[in-house]
């Protein structure tokens, strides 16, 4: 069963296609700027029983070395089936596309996996191999882990990878709040798309709860379909409960969580001062505060 953050590890090259020209600088490849994409069909199947499909396909154009394609595989575990396919996978691309060249980049979210991927692929002799497949892997060993929201806002489309990648990090709360503040200056047109792919590359990690509830400290900037959600279930609380006190309790719950997530204690009497609050107004301003604090003194107390 195909995971969601296989799916974003993925797709976020078909909503991107230039996101290659970054990660290959990344990865110590001098690969030209594309002046151009076109993403492919995926379907690789011949007149076979035999279905075999890539993840993404994209063929890339560059001025200095002319277009290529680049084959996409998001590897969550180590599969030996892909020894197989794999490079099927790139003779078949090589001679279906009249010769073009053909790069494989596999997209990994843990250190074993991605240093498994990266062992080239040998079909042969020992003394004498006729083909060896040497793919490119990114993953959390080479992808840089971005803090900076400068150099986030530099390329989203890789600073949004790199978190996906890192989604096991130990300091990914600071690397999903980097992201999120670096798409606050950004059209909705590439947000959008952003919010929806790490929260599917995040998948089921304690992470994933991290981004929504960055993404829930104001619900009117993102317009994405998480952030319907979002809405949709303040929505459904304020028509149990009252539309005006829903509000205001969920006001507080996505503070609490936002303190618990950063790791910002809480004495008694501050917490009951937040769920006692029964100013939406005063609420709205604790929890932005509560984005760059450190203490919960940061949180009550307006900055200079």
């Amino acid at each position: 069963m195909v995971s969601s953050p296989h799916e974003a590890m993925h797709r976020i090259f078909q909503e991107y296609p230039g996101l290659f020209s970054g990660v290959s600088e990344v990865l110590g490849i001098d690969i030209p700027p594309p002046t151009s994409a076109t993403v492919l069909p995926t379907d690789l199947t011949e007149n076979s029983p035999v279905e075999r499909r890539v993840d993404t396909l994209l063929r890339i154009e560059t001025e200095r070395e002319g277009p290529f394609l680049l084959a996409v595989e998001a590897q969550g575990k180590k599969d030996a089936r892909k020894t197989t396919s794999w490079p099927y996978y790139v003779s078949y691309l090589h001679n279906r596309y009249g010769a073009l060249p053909v790069l494989l980049l596999v997209v990994c979210q843990d250190h074993a996996t991605a240093q498994w991927a990266a062992r080239p692929v040998t079909i042969g002799l020992t003394q004498w191999p006729t083909l060896i497949l040497n793919p490119l892997v990114a993953g959390p060993h080479n992808m840089p882990v971005i803090r900076d929201v400068a150099e986030a806002r530099k390329d989203l489309a890789l600073a949004t990878l790199a978190a996906i990648t890192h989604a096991d990090h130990p300091d990914v709360g600071a690397i999903l709040k980097t992201l999120s503040a670096a798409l606050r200056d950004a059209p909705e047109t590439l947000t959008d798309p952003i919010v929806e792919l790490t929260a599917q590359g995040l998948g089921t990690r304690p992470a994933a709860q991290q981004w929504r509830n960055l993404v829930a400290v104001d619900t009117s900037f993102y317009k994405s379909f998480m952030s319907e959600e979002i809405r949709d279930e303040g929505r459904a609380e304020g028509r149990a409960e009252g539309q005006a006190q829903g509000r205001v309790q969920g006001q507080a719950l996505s503070l609490l969580l936002i303190l618990e997530a950063r790791g910002i204690p809480l004495s008694e009497e501050d917490r009951q001062r937040i769920t006692t609050c029964t100013d939406p107004q005063r609420l709205s301003q604790w929890v932005r505060r509560a984005v760059t604090a450190t203490t919960s003194d940061d949180v009550f107390t307006p900055a200079p």
